[in-house]
């Protein structure tokens, strides 16, 4: 005899799957400072229902666990400190992630959609024999993912049924895990030796006194439309007036205006700020599934018929070397 299964029914099964879940965030750092995009995994994992566990793996890194410690919704902090670990190479922290989840058999391992989860979770998901998914924007069940594709313009609702499933967030879909009120318990796990297949020798850091670009509240961006590398000189004198970071569209990074670090879209950075000032952008697809989620949008471009005026909120259609300087002497009043 079989019975229907009703939504009440469904929403206890649900639940009874959600306390059998178990969730691994893989910690994204500097030894210092947390990076935003961790805080909105760990938001994440904690719709997944069970216990959320953050890995956080470094060289020097007590800062960095005591922080973690106190995130709401995080139930224990695991720590690996060692050499191999100085530059957070994904040669070196896959096999002691895949450890990790051999001592405590998590259903569910995510981390940041930043470069640092795209470049370390895939190779993870492969030595585990299992598909990953990458840019979720949805949780709606423990094994049921939203995300984006077509650059950013449709979604794809996958079902997913890996024995784990591994995946990466979309950080402005989710909002960050406030830090405060936490109380995780610490526990060490064992490091692993250098896995011997790639070295650390260094990095060269741009120092700037803006904002990071994929966190910042306030990021003015610059196209095509700027003509040179020299005119983004307008933009950063207007982003200095504002506290704001410079991004940039791929049609200027391409054209060698700027360097690739500032590009904004769906091969860049994904923004989502309080303000997003777009400057002799188009707005190619690409681009808008970069910062559609933006709160409000301003683009400034000389062509009427622009795609980024359909999903800006205000729109002046004016030369960009005449209304940018006028913006940032008013802004000097």
């Amino acid at each position: 005899m079989h019975r229907a299964i009703n939504k009440t029914h469904l929403r206890q099964l649900t639940g009874l799957l959600q306390r059998f879940q178990s969730t691994l965030v893989v910690v994204e750092h500097n030894n210092d400072k947390l990076t935003p995009i961790t805080l909105s995994a760990i938001t994440a994992a904690n719709k997944l229902g069970g216990e959320v566990s953050c890995l956080v793996a470094g060289t020097n890194c007590a800062k960095v666990v005591e922080d973690i410690a106190k995130v709401q919704g995080v139930k224990k902090v695991l720590v690996a400190q060692h050499d191999a670990y100085k530059g957070f190479l994904p040669e070196e922290l896959t096999p002691l992630i895949l450890a990790t989840q051999l001592q405590f058999s998590f259903t569910h391992i995510c981390a940041g959609a930043s470069a640092f989860g795209k470049n370390l979770l895939p190779r993870v998901a492969a030595k585990l024999d299992v598909a990953p998914i990458s840019d979720i924007i949805e949780i709606k069940t423990p094994d049921t993912f939203v995300r984006t594709i077509y650059a950013g313009n449709a979604l794809c609702t996958i079902k997913c049924n890996e024995k784990v499933k591994v995946f990466t967030v979309r950080g402005t879909s989710f909002e960050p895990a406030a830090t405060e009120g936490g109380s995780a318990s610490t526990e060490e796990v064992s490091a692993s030796s250098s896995a011997g297949l790639s070295e650390w020798i260094e990095q060269s850091l741009t120092k700037s006194d803006r904002p990071e670009l994929a966190s910042a509240k306030v990021v003015v961006s610059g196209g095509r439309g700027l003509k040179s590398g020299d005119n983004f000189k307008l933009l950063y004198d207007l982003a200095d007036q504002m506290n704001a970071a410079v991004g940039a569209s791929r049609a200027a990074v391409d054209a060698g205006f700027v360097p690739n670090d500032m590009q904004v879209g769906q091969t860049g950075k994904i923004v989502a700020p309080e303000l997003y000032i777009a400057v002799g952008i188009s707005g190619a697809i690409q681009h808008l599934a970069g910062m559609k989620d933006s709160k409000t949008i301003v683009a400034i471009n000389k062509d009427p018929e622009a795609p980024i005026f359909q999903v800006a909120d205000y729109g002046l259609v004016a030369d960009l070397f005449k209304a940018v300087p006028e913006m940032t002497a008013a802004l000097q009043k």
